[in-house]
């Protein structure tokens, strides 16, 4: 889990209108998190540790399989040299089964449409994860070319994919947003120097607040902030 300061960070402005958005996957536009969090916890129960799905969200929210099973081991469960392979396995044949898109994403990407602001996607998931989630609804096709895997980059904080995702549009970061649901995913928005919306629709936004982000609940209040037209 990413420690985040009890001092706030200070915010980078948020562009309104942005000339680029960029999406985290999980938690942002798919609600794909409490699937994965029950593979998790059901998988390491089996192998001796009992932990809860609510915990396993509080850890690793924003992580990477890798950490997860660097985080386990450190913490005395011996888990299998295969381990990730076992785990990704048992994830995309939850997440094949589906997983809800969240309300107000497909009206926001219209929005981005109409008024010519090009969007695209980082996330420390694996691509085949995203294809997983993100197909059934049409938005993996949606994104076509402007899909960024942390598996491909140095993960958030790490400000590398946010980089290349401006580089590759063509933006300046100072003109494009990041939208993401995880501390760690804040951070890296922070790190770029790129404006950043916490998108927390549960509520408990201060750990995101205190990234620097700028705290919203709804796709609607996203809109809002950025001025894009409905």
């Amino acid at each position: 889990m990413d420690h985040i300061d009890e001092r706030r960070m200070t915010p980078c402005p948020i562009p309104a209108p942005p000339k680029l958005v960029i999406f985290d996957c999980d938690g942002v536009l798919v609600d794909s998190e409490p699937v994965t969090d029950g593979v998790i916890a059901r998988n390491l129960a089996r192998h001796g540790m009992t932990i809860s799905e609510e915990r396993v969200h509080a850890l690793f929210v924003g992580g990477t399989m890798q950490g997860v099973m660097d985080t386990v081991r450190a913490q005395g469960t011996p888990l299998p040299n295969t381990w990730l392979d076992e785990i990704y396995s048992e994830m995309f044949a939850a997440l094949a089964k589906g997983v809800p898109v969240y309300d107000g994403v497909m009206a926001l990407l219209d929005g981005l449409d109409r008024a010519d602001i090009p969007f695209a996607i980082a996330s420390n998931g694996p691509m085949r994860k995203m294809e997983t989630t993100l197909k059934p609804s049409g938005l993996w096709d949606r994104f076509a070319g402007r899909i960024y895997s942390g598996h491909d980059y140095t993960p958030k904080p790490s400000p590398d994919m946010l980089h290349h995702a401006c580089q590759v549009a063509g933006v300046a970061v100072l003109d494009a947003v990041f939208i993401d649901d995880s501390p760690t995913g804040c951070k890296a928005a922070q790190n770029a120097g790129m404006g950043c919306l916490g998108f927390r629709p549960e509520g408990e936004t201060d750990v995101l607040a205190a990234t620097g982000a700028a705290p919203v609940r709804s796709m609607d209040a996203v809109m809002d902030l950025l001025a894009i037209a409905r």
